[in-house]
């Protein structure tokens, strides 16, 4: 698959699950797979910041 940021391959596994985290080697960007029967996309993973209570 390509990144949908910077374009570069992606590797998904045979076996990889829909919800699995999968990097981009080339920007680091950081996806979730999204499995629909025997298509696959990619969801931009959501990042969790610090709370610091504000």
């Amino acid at each position: 698959m390509k990144c949908p940021e910077c374009d570069a391959d992606i590797a998904i596994q045979d076996d990889a699950m829909s919800g699995e985290i999968v990097s981009c080697a080339e920007c680091g960007a950081d996806y979730e797979l999204a499995k629909n029967g025997s298509d696959v996309e990619l969801k931009k993973a959501e990042t969790v910041g610090e709370d610091w209570g504000e």
